[in-house]
């Protein structure tokens, strides 16, 4: 296989305001591996909150890179990622989800099947996703609202934790105004301590709220068990709930786990947790951090598994220079094309760079994953 990256600068529309930053912008890693004249494609993204910048993505790409070459082929670097025997221990679960997505990407096209057929599914994963609106005024959130509602989105999640609580508030009242048929999901990001979350919790029950994610700072899941178990709407942990050791401390305890493969390490492991937490009474929601229809479409394929399904990062963005998942209508598909199913919006591929060398030719395509079983 030969393996090449490249370093884009994704812009927001407008910037994104939550309880904890404000964003802009952030750049992206491209991994490219080719094999026999076919690419597969991967996406890492920067976040401050995980503490990885370009520089620091590139690097662990590289060295990544050099783990591939010692695999007959990408069908065989799949089942090692799969068997985690790469990539290296310590590995970020964001460089880890990028590379799996670029050798399923690659595998898919070179079984002539797209991405869900090979984990297993039979129909084409499609599903209404949610539209983030970040922490603004009123008018400018009814505003969107409205808009959006029109276009055809029927989940808004509103982002929360202003100074004021009554601000956020205030601002849900405007938005079921503005959207009366609209689900309602919130978002604090871990703004609320225990008590003030116990006082909001029913106010929120009140106005039509679907569900609440991390509504506590992180750090403390049995803080945010406890509240669970007493809270009038459904709580979804996703600070809380990095990877399948954190779910498991929490299946049963909450109502939901926000699983974003950059956060725990691509589409095998969100498989591990949606198995482990299946009858549990804990339900799945697919998140994403801002990216493009690149970095998205490995958690479309999975979008049939969720009842919760948060995959609107590129429709945050100026410009996205993928296609191939939908959205703007509010409903994200799988392609049917081999593979993830995206493609350049420009022509051509993304131009390759620091290639390694060819690798020997693959061995047969994989068996689908289904549940924790095959994919142990």
């Amino acid at each position: 296989m030969k393996v090449s990256q490249r370093t884009v600068r994704l812009e927001l529309t407008e910037p994104l305001r939550i309880s904890r930053s404000t964003m802009a912008a952030r750049d992206a890693v491209w991994l490219t591996l080719e094999h026999h004249g076919l690419r597969g494609y991967g996406e890492a993204v920067t976040s401050t909150y995980y503490g990885l910048d370009a520089a620091t993505l590139s690097r662990l790409l590289n060295g990544t890179a050099r783990e591939l070459a010692r695999c007959a082929g990408p069908e065989s670097a799949l089942d090692a990622l799969r068997a985690g025997d790469l990539p290296a221990p310590g590995t970020p679960a964001a460089v880890t989800a990028a590379v799996e997505s670029a050798l399923l990407d690659l595998v898919g096209k070179r079984a002539g099947v797209p991405v869900h057929r090979l984990l297993g599914s039979t129909g084409v994963p499609r599903a209404a996703t949610a539209r983030t609106l970040g922490i603004t005024s009123c008018r400018a959130a009814a505003e969107r609202a409205e808009r959006l509602a029109r276009q055809g989105f029927s989940v808004l999640k509103l982002k929360a934790g202003a100074p004021d609580p009554e601000d956020d508030l205030d601002r849900v009242r405007a938005v079921r105004r503005a959207a009366p048929h609209a689900r309602l999901l919130l978002d604090p990001n871990g703004a609320w301590t225990p008590a003030l979350a116990a006082a909001l919790l029913p106010r929120y029950a009140d106005l039509g709220i679907e569900a609440v994610e991390q509504p506590l700072a992180p750090g403390d899941p049995e803080a945010l068990a406890r509240l669970a178990a007493r809270s009038p709407l459904p709580v979804i942990a996703d600070e809380d709930a990095v990877g399948l050791d954190d779910a498991r401390r929490l299946a049963g305890r909450v109502h939901g786990i926000n699983v974003k493969l950059a956060k725990c390490g691509g589409v095998t492991a969100a498989l591990r947790i949606a198995d482990l937490i299946a009858g549990s009474g804990t339900e799945l929601m697919l998140g994403c951090l801002t990216a493009s229809s690149l970095g998205l479409a490995p958690a479309v394929h999975l979008a049939d598994r969720a009842r919760w399904v948060d995959l609107d990062g590129h429709l945050l963005l100026a410009h996205d220079p993928w296609t191939g998942i939908g959205g703007t209508d509010g409903t994200v598909q799988a392609g049917r094309q081999p593979g993830l199913g995206v493609r350049p919006m420009d022509s051509g591929a993304p131009p390759d760079e620091a290639a390694t060398g060819p690798g020997a030719p693959g061995d047969a395509a994989p068996e689908p994953v289904r549940g924790a079983e095959a994919a142990q």
